[in-house]
């Protein structure tokens, strides 16, 4: 298995504000969808929750303390993240999507991380931890201006644990 944790976090390493992300970054969004789809994707409640509907061509696990939280068909629901790669497909890599703390928590067992830098310092409550490069390397590097669709300069960034 092969566990990759993809977030898109400012040069502060913030995620969001308020279960919200803060800002509007579609080709962000178009490549999060291009590398997810088809593949199991685990979550904290929270993260599940900011969603308006579960996302399509994907098999959800919520991480919750909740007994009896209800999840729509098709998602899964665990109490831990161990418990959520152990109910993962082995063979495969699984995505983990969020949020803050569910990246603290996995980021030691992760093999890779898909991170889109997003060039500003923002407010918010909710951050991702920070990566240390005794431990990653830089494998990719994708820069993208500010332009009419996206308010802030961009870097898509490959690491591979060392």
């Amino acid at each position: 298995m092969t566990i990759t944790l993809i977030a898109a976090a400012a040069e502060n390493n913030a995620l969001g504000k308020d279960n919200d992300l803060v800002w509007h970054l579609p080709d962000d969004f178009k490549r999060f969808k291009a590398i997810t789809s088809g593949h199991y994707i685990i979550m904290g409640r929270k993260t599940f929750e900011s969603f308006p509907k579960p996302l399509p061509n994907r098999t959800h696990i919520i991480i919750t303390r909740q007994k009896e939280y209800q999840v729509p068909e098709g998602c899964l629901v665990v109490a831990s993240i161990e418990e959520a790669l152990r109910i993962s497909p082995q063979e495969e890599e699984v995505f983990i999507i969020g949020g803050g703390e569910i990246y603290k928590q996995s980021i030691a067992l992760a093999d890779k991380i898909e991170l889109t830098r997003v060039h500003t310092e923002i407010e918010a409550d909710t951050f991702f931890p920070e990566i240390d490069l005794n431990h990653w390397k830089l494998l990719e590097e994708e820069y993208h201006p500010k332009d009419e669709k996206h308010q802030f300069d961009f870097t898509y960034l490959t690491y591979l644990k060392k």
